[in-house]
């Protein structure tokens, strides 16, 4: 039996002595390279942090003391190590284990998270209600560099600060390396400045000094700008100083023994501690040491090689949306492209290379983003912002304050829109067309296959205010694509297919789905018409009131919640219309979050496959006049 094996809880890991730590830190590695070679996720983050991992666990007590992971992505270890090795297989799949911390799978996850820069916020929250309450055990947020790059975390942190309130941050930095004079230095004066014999003798140097009269104030000033200079020239962790934290590091974060130390130093600490910390991401995995960010989120591999196990098949959205920038910036030198620390994901990385000067990636910060293409706009150019759904929630006041208000013309390039799939609740793109349609002067596009993704774009560019085209993640239809994109006259949908009986408002690439129900809703004798509406705001009104008083039966079928949806607006279009007798059956996400899963098998689950929406077609054909579901939501409503 291994020492894995062994492990069922916090607990077991604190009876290993440092050696017997290490060679647990070298299997752990084996089983999350063999795990994720099938499963698919965030694998570099987690070989990163084995060592750091071992050490928190080893040095606080756990589930009493609370440890809040940043983003997440980085908690596979921390969940071996308490009592979910066994479901470890299940990881990120449909009804198993979570990428992500889950206050609902374990008591040892203290925090729900998934995106980025929220871990200190929290931990000050659990202290300040730990203090409140008279209660006493530690708290400590793991944040990595990248996602201190968020302004939530130095608010949190000046916050913080101010308060002296007591609480441990560990920064998780994966690009910097350590000198050996700066980290020596370093470590001996977090020592120095945590030894409580090193305060006590400052404050008795302070009061001496202060009874000597006249002379006594100024020799004391002196010192303290001494001290001042000379810490601003070798300690790199001034900044955080000046906030009010106690720093300590920066310390190599591989070695087991050290990281002991320091946390134990910081755990007897009092008022806010920030604990510097150098790892490796992708450690003792070579592929994903040489490739961290190709290894930061991936699909399945073979563990021997690093090399992706998918098969060839179309282009994704994101990279033909990449392609048609670049062809776009040739033609446009006014045309800028923004990430919010995602240029790879985004499909911007050609696009950088081509145009360097021309490209902005403006780390976790997407309200910066915003708010900065807000003022490239202003001041004349065409700003495109390429943004996850799951992150662009996080910048509607931008988009609302400093976009729309203003008319600007900048476009938001929503990538991930749609049911994103195993990363789950946190990153499922379900919410930006209830977020954005209420916004007024928004122009919002969505393509049915990546041809018309491409038009799409050409249509944002060119139109001269705000912009939304969202897209989904993954592979397109596989469509030819041929020709220079053209632009699309804006509010115009197409009928894609003719029908008698009933008519399918498909949004994005669900239309394939539609039309595959309506050949088989053909072959049963049932004519359905097949609608690609394109934009959702504004509605081809023109067109659905139509089809709604042609066929007097619709269903709408999207990738989105209900409320405040697609559907939702085609239901306020016939109302403010008169035709409150029109039949409608709205398919899409019923009010709750949506787990992990493959996309496919989630669609199963929610009935947006050719099979649900036959279903759909069929209720809303047995229908009483005057009444209209919403498929899915459970609740009925008069009208629409």
């Amino acid at each position: 039996m291994n020492l894995l094996d062994k492990i069922k809880e916090p607990a077991d890991v604190k009876k290993l002595n440092n050696q017997e730590l290490e060679l647990l830190a070298t299997e752990i590695r084996r089983e999350l390279v063999r795990t994720v070679a099938r499963t698919g996720g965030h694998l570099a983050p987690n070989l990163g942090v084995v060592e750091l991992t071992l050490a928190l666990h080893s040095v606080f007590d756990l589930p009493r003391d609370k440890i809040i992971w940043d983003v997440g992505h980085q908690c596979y270890v921390h969940k071996m190590l308490t009592g979910r090795r066994s479901q470890f297989s299940t990881l990120r799949q449909f009804g198993g284990l979570s990428g992500f911390p889950k206050r609902a799978e374990s008591p040892y996850d203290t925090f729900d998270t998934g995106h980025s820069s929220t871990s200190i916020s929290a931990a000050l929250g659990m202290a300040l209600a730990r203090d409140l309450k008279g209660e006493d055990y530690q708290v400590v947020a793991v944040i990595g560099d990248g996602a201190l790059t968020g302004g939530m975390a130095f608010e949190a942190m000046n916050h913080a600060g101010h308060l002296k309130a007591s609480l441990i941050v560990v920064l998780n930095d994966n690009e910097m390396s350590i000198s050996s004079p700066v980290g020596g230095m370093a470590a001996y004066l977090s020592r120095l400045r945590t030894d409580p014999m090193y305060s006590r003798g400052k404050e008795e140097l302070e009061n001496l000094l202060n009874r000597l009269p006249h002379v006594g104030p100024r020799v004391l000033k002196i010192i303290d700008r001494i001290k001042d200079s000379f810490k601003y020239l070798v300690v790199p962790g001034m900044l955080f100083e000046e906030l009010g934290f106690t720093y300590l590091g920066p310390i190599e974060g591989h070695n087991i023994a050290r990281l002991k130390e320091v946390l134990q130093r910081a755990r007897a600490t009092r008022g806010p501690v920030l604990v510097h910390v150098i790892t490796t991401k992708g450690k003792g995995y070579r592929p994903a040491e040489t490739h961290p960010g190709r290894f930061h989120g991936v699909g399945p591999f073979d563990p021997d090689t690093g090399e992706p196990l998918t098969a060839g098949g179309p282009p994704t959205y994101t990279s033909v949306f990449g392609a048609e920038l670049v062809r776009q910036g040739e033609k446009n030198n006014r045309l800028v492209a923004i990430t919010a620390a995602m240029p790879e994901g985004t499909g911007l990385i050609p696009f950088a290379r081509r145009f360097p000067k021309r490209f902005f990636d403006v780390g976790i910060a997407e309200q910066h983003a915003l708010t900065m293409a807000a003022g490239l706009a202003a001041a004349g150019l065409k700003p495109v912002v390429a943004i996850y759904s799951t992150f662009l929630q996080r910048a509607v006041d931008q988009v609302i304050h400093d976009i729309a208000l203003m008319e600007l013309p900048v476009v938001l390039a929503i990538d991930r829109a749609g049911l994103v799939g195993e990363d789950g609740e946190t990153h499922q793109g379900l919410f930006d067309l209830a977020l954005l349609r209420s916004i007024p002067r928004m122009v919002i596009m969505a393509p049915k296959d990546e041809q018309e993704l491409r038009h799409m774009l050409v249509t944002a560019i060119q139109h001269n205010g705000p912009t939304a085209l969202r897209y989904p993640r993954g592979a397109g239809v596989g469509v030819p694509l041929t020709g220079a994109a053209q632009p699309l006259p804006i509010g115009k949908g197409e009928v894609l297919r003719q029908g008698r009986d009933v008519a399918i408002l498909a949004l994005g690439p669900l239309v394939y789905a539609a039309l595959a129900a309506a050949g088989e809703l053909a072959a049963r004798g049932i004519e359905a018409a097949v609608i690609n509406p394109r934009f959702v705001k504004p509605l081809d009104a023109e067109l659905i009131l139509t089809w709604a008083a042609k066929t007097g039966r619709l269903v709408t079928v999207e990738e989105h919640v209900l409320a405040g949806g697609f559907g939702s607006a085609v239901l306020e279009l016939l109302a403010a219309n008169g035709r409150e007798r029109t039949r409608v059956q709205c398919l899409g996400v019923k009010d709750e979050f949506v787990p992990q899963g493959k996309p496919a098998v989630l669609r199963e689950h929610l009935g947006l496959t050719p099979a649900g929406i036959i279903k759909a077609v069929q209720q809303v054909l047995e229908e009483e006049p005057m009444l209209t579901r919403h498929k899915l939501g459970t609740r009925e409503i008069s009208g629409g």
